[in-house]
């Protein structure tokens, strides 16, 4: 056992918060009714992606040809393992850029720590997890900001550039396109389980530890201008939001959605977060479920933590999982 499963083992992260990962996030309900009327309705032209629509970061015009694209993104612990959770937190805030076709040049961290409950050695290995991740990302991390905080929080603020002619962004999809999902869902349920008996599941931290850097930039290199990540709201709560600010209804074929090992298994044991029972409530009234079972609709609402990417469009190697059609009825067709 190395010296940071050790220290995970010693301390249970997971068991010094009252969350974990983006399953912690406020509510999007609650959210969209904390940011309603902050939305700058003159907004200037340099600001291409604002608020509008709760894209995955900010992006402003500096030059013709330049963007500079900024986010922040932190949250408490969703693995024991404090060089993991490290990692994950850190290819997380980076999606970020990328879900909007950035590339990241330079990082911060964002630390929330409590000094007299757990040891500053563990802090040094999560901070050195984040600092792994944005090296392998080409993205240098300067510094930061830290408190002292009765549970443990990380993450990172980003700032990247991006082609301002080549963005992602979530009003930019089109009816009779079809929706590719980059990773496989079900690190929410794993990560419950995880939390509430200690299991690791490898599977799941390969995943959120994986950058969204490749699926960016094929996205960009086969003309496609919508995607978002999938993160704390769901599939089907970033699929909501995409399809809300798009004009279109997204079609989700539930049987060939992709998840990973475990995460059925998961489910049926009832390893299921609040988050993601929240997602499911927000995004019913506006989808048409048919007979789906509830099982698939938890698993399509899953909290995820550093997930794949949702593009509208084909990628080479990415499972197709639905479509966007004409609006209709509802936002949201599950089949």
């Amino acid at each position: 056992m190395g010296s940071s499963e050790a220290l995970g083992a010693a301390y249970r992260l997971t068991q010094f918060a009252h969350g974990g990962g983006c399953a912690c996030k406020i509510p999007p309900g609650e959210l969209e009714e904390i940011v309603a009327g902050l939305i700058d309705t003159e907004r200037p032209d340099d600001l291409l992606i604002g608020l509008d629509d709760g894209d995955d970061a900010a992006v402003v015009r500096i030059q013709g040809d330049r963007a500079v694209v900024a986010t922040a993104d932190f949250f408490t612990p969703v693995v024991d393992d404090p060089y993991d959770w490290g990692r994950i937190a850190a290819t997380n805030a980076l999606s970020d850029v990328y879900a909007v076709g950035g590339a990241p040049v330079v990082a911060v961290n964002l630390l929330g720590w409590p000094r007299d409950t757990l040891p500053m050695e563990l802090a040094r290995e999560v901070l050195r997890g984040g600092l792994d991740v944005a090296r392998a990302a080409g993205c240098h991390v300067a510094g930061g900001h830290s408190v002292d905080d009765p549970e443990p929080k990380y993450g990172m603020a980003v700032t990247g550039l991006a082609d301002p002619e080549r963005l992602l962004r979530l009003d930019a999809g089109r009816p009779g396109v079809p929706l590719s999902l980059t990773k496989p869902l079900g690190v929410g349920v794993l990560n419950t389980r995880h939390k509430a008996t200690g299991e690791v599941f490898p599977q799941a931290v390969a995943a959120m530890t994986t950058l969204n850097a490749e699926a960016s930039r094929a996205a960009l290199e086969h003309g496609h201008r919508c995607a978002t990540d999938v993160t704390g709201f769901g599939l089907l709560g970033h699929l909501y939001k995409l399809a809300r600010a798009s004009g279109v209804t997204a079609v989700v074929d539930a049987a060939v959605v992709p998840y990973l090992d475990g995460a059925r298994d998961a489910v049926r044991e009832g390893y299921v977060s609040g988050g993601t029972r929240r997602n499911l409530a927000w995004v019913t009234p506006h989808a048409d479920f048919g007979k789906v079972p509830e099982e698939d609709r938890l698993l399509l609402a899953d909290a995820q933590t550093s997930g794949g990417l949702l593009i509208a469009g084909e990628i080479p190697g990415a499972p197709l999982v639905g479509e966007l059609v004409p609006r209709g009825a509802t936002a949201l067709i599950v089949r």
